[in-house]
């Protein structure tokens, strides 16, 4: 028999809608700005929370007026909101790539793992190529790629893997050939952005360390050694570069705005440059309001697409042709909480910038017992016997981990929080599936893609318990260099 709802549980019910209902008007009667931050895409569907805030805004009518519509990662990176420069800073030439082929970035694991097989992605249907060669210059897939004992067992594929490197990441460790690169104050170079109104003399502070070389002069002698070397430098040594960008980019701004910058050796002799060109202001879409006719936007219709009929005929299952929520494969509301009750957050740590300098002190004063901290409320810890500062072992079907107990009630219950970012540290280095003695979450993130349409990262959440750590603690060995035989001669 159905159950009738009580007086109390309406005025309950209202009550709880009450709020969102005044922040609702509030929204429409004011100037308002949507700002979806950038992790919510890091997420299963992560593609539909953007588009959800560009709905909202169509909806309040602002998109194109000062203040209001909507924006992306305002407060995490410092351009977002800045009008670009009319010419962007000194670039070297692209060239243009030979290879037409192409994977979405977070399915590297599945590309050496399933070489030949297909996959979508944004209405297409792509196959995965068989890749024998890595080449990595910059970034460390161990920070932002999701299972990492996959990605140790995709790593295993490739014959030969090449790293450029300053620093025995754990990327370099898995590298066949690692290749010592300079700091950026062991070389020269010009710093700026197209949304920064400076250019930057960057100047070698110090001589590289050990036998690191610069990017320019690695890539020069292997250029050289496949008979391409005076193709690849045209003659030109890094300072020469260097002035030759410069100049060629100081003629740019000179037709822009109509006066030019001071020579290159000025300004290197300065070290600062405030660059001229840059607009007041700069409100999105602006002149898409003014006149839709004549400023369309990129979309198929020129219009904002709410609905895209585009994205609709791929006919994917996890991504309609209208922004929705889709339930996620791991939330607390999914059969596998029985299992694994806890909600992981893997988000970006405040104490270092993504995984860099890990070793350093403002990174290092965060730790619990040297393991990176993850914050757990009162009611999950007192029943799971945890205190504040102990270590815990947090683990799933994927793998496990050990930090540091934070316990706090700035957290909500069933949720716990890892920041993402502590140098892998495998217990036993040659099993793909050790546990690290660290904390680094991405050992629990599941590696499936957003969606077909996007196939972005989706390592931000997962499923998972935790236990107190009860037995003797393993040494943190990340930052160890490892184990090098000597040659002869050396």
């Amino acid at each position: 028999m159905p159950r009738v709802r009580g007086p109390s549980e309406t005025t309950g019910s209202l009550a709880k809608r009450a709020p969102l209902r005044a922040l609702a008007r509030r929204m429409a009667a004011r100037r308002t700005l949507i700002n979806v931050n950038y992790s919510l895409q890091r997420v299963e569907h992560g593609e539909q929370a953007p588009w959800l805030a560009v709905t909202l805004a169509s909806m309040l009518g602002q998109i194109g007026l000062p203040g209001g519509g909507f924006g992306q990662g305002y407060g995490s990176l410092g351009y977002v909101g800045r009008a670009p420069m009319r010419v962007g800073p000194p670039t070297l030439p692209q060239g243009r790539n030979a290879v037409s082929d192409f994977i979405p970035f977070a399915r590297m694991a599945d590309m050496l793992l399933h070489p030949g097989e297909p996959f979508d992605f944004d209405g297409q249907r792509l196959t995965y190529p068989e890749i024998r060669l890595v080449y990595w210059c910059g970034g460390n897939p161990f920070h932002h790629h999701q299972h990492l004992g996959r990605l140790r067992r995709a790593l295993a594929r490739p014959q030969t893997i090449v790293v450029h490197d300053p620093f025995w990441t754990t990327m370099a460790r898995h590298a066949d050939i690692v290749l010592p690169a300079t700091l950026t104050l062991e070389r020269n170079d010009i710093g700026g952005s197209p949304n920064d109104a400076c250019l930057i003399a960057m100047r070698q502070a110090v001589e590289p360390w050990g036998e690191s070389r610069s990017e320019f002069a690695i890539f020069s002698d292997l250029a050289a050694s496949l008979g391409v070397g005076e193709r690849f430098t045209e003659g030109r040594d890094e300072m020469a570069w260097l002035c030759l960008l410069y100049d060629g980019w100081r003629a740019r701004v000179a037709d822009a705005v109509g006066a030019a910058p001071p020579s290159f050796d000025e300004f290197w002799a300065a070290g600062f440059l405030e660059v001229p060109g840059a607009d007041a202001d700069l409100v999105l879409f602006e002149a898409f309001r003014a006149d839709p006719e004549r400023a369309p936007l990129g979309t198929p219709s020129g219009r904002i697409e709410v609905f895209s009929s585009t994205i609709d005929g791929f006919g994917y299952d996890d991504c309609p042709g209208h922004p929705s929520w889709l339930e996620p494969t791991e939330w607390l509301g999914a059969p596998l909480a029985q299992r694994y009750p806890l909600h992981l957050i893997a988000n970006n740590p405040t104490t270092r910038l993504h995984s860099q300098l890990d070793v350093g002190a403002f990174s290092q004063s965060s730790k619990v017992q040297g393991r990176e901290p993850m914050r757990i409320n009162p009611v999950d810890a007192a029943a799971r016997g945890i205190r504040d500062g102990d270590v815990v072992r947090v683990f799933n079907d994927r793998g496990s981990c050990l930090a540091g107990a934070v316990v706090t009630d700035t957290i909500r219950p069933r949720v716990v929080q890892l920041s993402t970012g502590a140098w892998y540290d495998p217990l036993d280095p040659a099993d793909p599936g050790a546990m690290c003695v660290h904390g680094n979450p991405n050992v629990l993130t599941f590696d499936r893609g957003t969606s077909k349409l996007a196939q972005g990262c989706s390592g931000q959440h997962a499923l998972v318990e935790a236990e107190r750590w009860t037995r003797p603690l393993p040494p943190i060995r990340a930052y160890d260099p490892p184990l090098t035989e000597q040659r002869e001669g050396m």
